[in-house]
This record gives C-alpha cells, sequence and structure tokens, in this order.
C-alpha cells in the first residue's frame, strides 16, 4: 500500500492531467473514468453528461442539449465545475472512516459501511465527523478579514466604470432621493457567479448583508451601508484551485451565518466573535440550499438529499429524506411545521416537521409540478398554507399554491425567467426578479386571490438572480449577472405601473 504522502501525489498529478485534458479536448469530456472516485459522484458525474447528450431538460436547467442548446452554453465551463466539484481525495484510516458522516450513497442504498442491510423503516444514530484545529481538514476553509475602508473604491456618478478595478461593494452610483425606478445606490459586486442555480445574498434580521463572490463571502450592513469585513479562503501552498460557494443562508436569530459549497461542505460562522463555529461533512456533492428551523439546519443536494443537523450536538446529523431530483431550493415554513423543497425538474414537495431519522420510503405528504424548474420559491408568511413559485425561461408563471389542497389558486404571466423571489411581510407584497428581456425586479399586490403588478424596478443590464429585503420591509436588495448590488427604497417610490 502505498504512503499518504504518496496518494495524495498520485491524486494532484491526475487532477493536473485532467486539467489538460478538459483544456485540449473539450469537445470530448470524461473520456474514461478514475477508479477512485466515490460511487455517488460517478453517478452524478453521469448523469449531467447524459442530459447534455441525450435528454431534452425541464426549462432553464443548468445544461441544454441538442437543438436546444443555448449560444452561451459553454462545455468547457462545466467540465472545469465538475472538476473542482469532486469529492475529496483524503485518506483516512478505516476505523475513522467507520465512524464517519453519514454518506450520501448509504443513504440511496440503504447499506451500512459494515456491509449490514437496515431496514428502511429503522431509525439510526449517526456520528457526524467534526474537524478540530489540531486536525488537517480535507478541503480549504475560511478565515476572517477585516474592511479596509478607501476612498479610491468610491466611483463618482456618470464615471466608466470599466476604467477602475472595481472592489467588492464599491459605491458606483447614490442618489440623494429615490426616483421612480431607480435605485437608491449601485454597487460593485465582482466575481458574482451567474448561475441561476446559486443562492448567494442573504440578509440577517440584525440588517447584514450575506453575498458570495467567488470563494469569498462578504458582510455589508445595511443600515451603516459600510462594509464590514469578510470570509476568504485560507491559502494553502501548491492547491491553486479555491472551492465556490453555492448557497448560504442566516439564522433566524442572526447570529449564525451557514455556507454551502460546491465540494459538499457546510461551514458555520459566529459572525460578531468572528470565528468559525463548526465545519460539516454532510452531503458529498454540491449543497444547493439551506433552511434554518430555529437550531436546526436543513440542507438540500444537488443528488436530491436533505439532511436535517443539529450543529450543537457531537454527531450533528439527526434525521434525512431522499428526493428523486436535485435539490434547488429549500425552505421551513413560518410556522416551521413543514418543509418545502423545489427540483430541478418542476416538483415542490411538502414534506411534514418529523425529521428524526432516516427513511428512504418516507414520502412529503403534498407534491405539486410546474413545466420547469423550482428555484425561485417562498412561503406566505401571513397566508401559511401558500406558498410562491416562479417559472423558468421557458414558462415564465408566477404561481401561488394551497399546499393543503395542493392546487394552484392563481397565477400571472411574467413572460420572463423568474430568477429570485422575497415576501416582503410588513409591507404585505411580493417580490421578483426576472431575466430576459427586461431583467428588472417586479412588486406584486398580494391580495388573494388575485395578482397585480404594482411596481417594475429596472437598472440591472442582466439577469436579476438574487432578491433579499430588509426585516422592515423597506428596502429590496438585488444582485444580478450583471455583476451590480443595487439597493432599491420602496417607501418613497409612488407610482406604480400603468
Amino acid at each position: 500500500m502505498k504512503p499518504a504522502s504518496e496518494e495524495a501525489k498520485d491524486w494532484d498529478n491526475m487532477r493536473r492531467m485532467l486539467r489538460d485534458f478538459v483544456g485540449k479536448r473539450s469537445h470530448c469530456p470524461f473520456k474514461g473514468s478514475n477508479d477512485g472516485h466515490h460511487v455517488s459522484y460517478r453517478r452524478f458525474r453521469r448523469r449531467i453528461i447524459q442530459r447534455s447528450s441525450s435528454e431534452g431538460p425541464a426549462a432553464s436547467t443548468p445544461l441544454a442539449t441538442g437543438g436546444q442548446r443555448e449560444p452561451r452554453f459553454d462545455l468547457e465551463a462545466v467540465c472545469q465545475r465538475l472538476e473542482l466539484d469532486s469529492p475529496p481525495r483524503d485518506h483516512e484510516p478505516a476505523q475513522r472512516h467507520l465512524q464517519g458522516n453519514l454518506h450520501e450513497t448509504e443513504l440511496a442504498g440503504g447499506v451500512s459501511h459494515c456491509g449490514g442491510v437496515t431496514s428502511p423503516n429503522t431509525q439510526h444514530t449517526f456520528t457526524a465527523r467534526r474537524w478540530t484545529a489540531t486536525e488537517n481538514a480535507p478541503e480549504q476553509g475560511l478565515v476572517w478579514r477585516a474592511a479596509i475602508h478607501e476612498h479610491g473604491n468610491v466611483q463618482q456618478a456618470g464615471s466608466d466604470e470599466r476604467t477602475h478595478a472595481l472592489q467588492p461593494f464599491a459605491v458606483l452610483d447614490s442618489t440623494s432621493v429615490s426616483q421612480c425606478g431607480k435605485s437608491v445606490l449601485k454597487l460593485a459586486t465582482p466575481s458574482l457567479l451567474n448561475d441561476y442555480y446559486t443562492n448567494l445574498l442573504d440578509c440577517s434580521c440584525d440588517g447584514i448583508i450575506a453575498l458570495a463572490l467567488g470563494s469569498s463571502v462578504y458582510l455589508w450592513n445595511s443600515e451603516t451601508r459600510a462594509l464590514v469585513g469578510h470570509l476568504a479562503p485560507i491559502p494553502q501552498p501548491g492547491r491553486a484551485y479555491l472551492q465556490t460557494i453555492s448557497c448560504l443562508s442566516w439564522s433566524r436569530d442572526g447570529r449564525t451565518l451557514c455556507i454551502g459549497t460546491r465540494r459538499g461542505e457546510m461551514q458555520l460562522w459566529d459572525v460578531e466573535q468572528k470565528k468559525s463555529m463548526r465545519r460539516l461533512w454532510s452531503h458529498q456533492s454540491v449543497v444547493m440550499a439551506l433552511s434554518w428551523k430555529q437550531q436546526l439546519l436543513s440542507s438540500g443536494s444537488v443528488l436530491g438529499h436533505i439532511h436535517h443537523l443539529d450543529p450543537r450536538a457531537p454527531s450533528p446529523l439527526v434525521g434525512a429524506v431522499v428526493q428523486k431530483e436535485a435539490i434547488c431550493s429549500l425552505q421551513w415554513a413560518p410556522g416551521e411545521d413543514c418543509l418545502a423543497s423545489g427540483s430541478t425538474e418542476g416538483l415542490l414537495c411538502i414534506w411534514d416537521g418529523d425529521i428524526a431519522g432516516v427513511t428512504r420510503s418516507h414520502q412529503p405528504i403534498t407534491t405539486m409540478t410546474q413545466p420547469s424548474a423550482v428555484k425561485a420559491m417562498g412561503w406566505c408568511p401571513w397566508q401559511r398554507k401558500m406558498i410562491a413559485t416562479g417559472g423558468g425561461l421557458k414558462d415564465g408563471e408566477l404561481r401561488i399554491w394551497d399546499t393543503d389542497l395542493g392546487t394552484c389558486v392563481t397565477s400571472a404571466n411574467t413572460k420572463s425567467q423568474i430568477c429570485s423571489l422575497r415576501w416582503a411581510e410588513k409591507k404585505r407584497y411580493l417580490v421578483t426578479g426576472h431575466g430576459l428581456p427586461h431583467h428588472q425586479v417586479t412588486c406584486w399586490s398580494s391580495e388573494f386571490p388575485s395578482l397585480s403588478p404594482l411596481y417594475q424596478l429596472r437598472a440591472h443590464s442582466d439577469r436579476v438572480l438574487h432578491l433579499a429585503i430588509n426585516s422592515d420591509s423597506t428596502p429590496i436588495f438585488s444582485a444580478g449577472a450583471d455583476q451590480r448590488f443595487h439597493i432599491w427604497d420602496i417607501i418613497h417610490i409612488s407610482c406604480s405601473l400603468s
């Protein structure tokens, strides 16, 4: 058997060969396979390659195929993404592996590490792995960096943005008075990933904006309008890649920020104390969505697995369920009695609040379908059984569902891709972020059963991927694929759509 150091060198050599192969032969990706890959990752990779060559995807799926392929589809970028998203290769002793965290391959097959077959309805005791400060965690962590305020980052209104090396949250334009359809503040967000399926923006109950830019997370105070700091990857000699952040979510009390990555890791941060609380390795694939239920954390992966974790416990994994398709949205209801999950194939599933244990046969209490991915999704805060979803590029329908009946009670055709969706609880309206043709932010009245647009806000030059709303529902925050961050002061906008 080779020493661990030699195996690490062999793996680094294979990764470099794969990068060279992808760069030279992007038209023929992954010809041949690496026997060292985990079963779940091989299945994930094969599933994406098969979709890119044969299946007709649902509208707004990340890979378009054949005659449905869009001009901006870049197979080489997908191949490079797959390489970055491969599971960890660090090998641990067998005893540590037997006591490690529950992997998604186990959850799918119901087979334990010891080889015994477990009953689908059997309660399990899980021992998820916790990495201490003295151990070498298998992947890259984050470190807190304080904000450095430089006057050079502030651009004068009307100046040419392209002539400046923009820093995250540098002011590009500001107005003292909110005008109809015009943002009061425009900030730079370089390195914001243009990916429909990411969830990279959230606002805490204290008004702290968290936005992931590449491999870092920036924190910005919406009240003082100042950058607080950012979480940056720890440099590691000999490792050129940086793992990309795929989702993030504030806890409901605003004290903890959870960050999910494309390598299956979740990192919990105490932002007030500026220290890492815990790193969790529950998934073996991309962490697509996160949602909190008091102190419990739920996470959904691209393999369709939903894990429920208690970060306070030595063994955090307390329950899990399996959904057939990749999960791209996840949210607990305001009353925390049920959980909604959206899939890339158009399924909206409602699960009961009983999260204890793992059972493969556990089924959602209600399932609804729409003709595109359920990525834009949100529970209505004052109509507890109502949930809104937005359709993708070839759908464009805004729908309100009654989760008790499993039916759509009202809808509106927006004639554009709906990328993001948020409810403003105190002002009682619904906000959606759109793609082509106008890349607008739209505010909707929420007088059920009708849906009617109130305001249409246009400033982005590319699709509005993410939305966030402060606790008082006054400002709206939008982040777009144009790498711009806009603040809209709705309280002063008095004009409505004609």
